[in-house]
């Protein structure tokens, strides 16, 4: 497995685009996530994220978009973030990446007035226009499961269904450590998904609530997850989330240390290449 660092930890900090890319490749990492969202970065941007990237020889992994409106109860919501989403990927190919990173969101209104099964669907039908639209570009979608009580996909087996719906081989799943330990789906559950993981989030939190901690500050067991995700077969990226710095004065040494952290857990399962 490679280890790779979401660029969104730069955000709100001294650090800027070129340089948070530079200090990625400096400190240890093998890959990188883009966090840029293609309607708002300009020509100018994108051709530097591509350069840096390449002058660093650090590969892009995958683009992150948050869709959240994408099983809204108004089409023409619906149909908005399904094109931004679409050109996320088109991103996405432009850097040489593997996949859209893509949240789905939640349930509006307490699952109430709207009906769920709606909002499911309409998701689902999304979901499935941009794998089509991946396919065409020679990628993937990676899913992300959410720890939130109203996500639309929020445990493995809600991921499971999902996708089943889906029914497409390019919309694979994203699996946050973090994540199934604040839903206590133990790592046993991961080998549902195996063949359908296209992409790892490594970060920490208390237990109780969404941290996006450097592994080590906070209570989440790692190996046993690392090791089910090598035993459902998977040998792609994992990339550390961290969002965001609690002192972003500071954000150097504490990505470094999500590096040295995540990098001990994994060579000591034998898993870091």
């Amino acid at each position: 497995m490679k280890l790779g660092l979401i660029s969104s930890a730069w955000q709100g900090t001294p650090i800027g685009t070129a340089r948070g890319i530079e200090l990625t490749r400096e400190i240890g990492f093998d890959t990188i996530d883009v966090f840029a969202d293609p309607l708002e970065i300009t020509p100018q941007e994108r051709k530097l994220i591509r350069k840096t990237c390449a002058a660093c020889d650090l590969p892009v992994v995958a683009t992150v978009c948050c869709a959240l409106g994408i099983a809204d109860f108004n089409k023409p919501v619906r149909d908005f973030h399904t094109q931004r989403a679409k050109q996320y990927l088109d991103f996405c190919c432009e850097l040489d990446g593997r996949n859209l990173l893509l949240v789905v969101g939640e349930y509006i209104w307490q699952r109430e007035v709207i009906l769920p099964a709606d909002q499911w669907k309409w998701a689902v039908e999304h979901v499935r226009e941009l794998a089509v639209h991946a396919d065409g570009l020679g990628l993937e979608i990676a899913i992300e499961i959410e720890p939130f009580h109203l996500s639309i996909v929020n445990s493995i087996a809600k991921m499971a269904e999902f996708l089943n719906d889906v029914g497409h081989p390019r919309a694979k799943a994203n699996i946050d450590i973090s994540h199934l330990a604040l839903v206590k789906d133990g790592p046993e559950q991961i080998a549902k998904l195996r063949g359908r993981i296209a992409h790892v989030h490594l970060s920490d939190c208390n237990g109780k609530v969404h941290g996006d901690l450097p592994p080590g500050r906070g209570t989440v067991d790692f190996p046993p997850y690392l090791q089910a995700l090598a035993d459902a077969g998977f040998d792609g990226a994992v990339s550390i989330e961290l969002e965001y710095s609690p002192e972003p004065g500071k954000i150097v040494e504490w990505v470094r240390e999500a590096y040295t952290s995540s990098d001990r857990l994994m060579r000591a399962a034998g898993l870091r290449t």
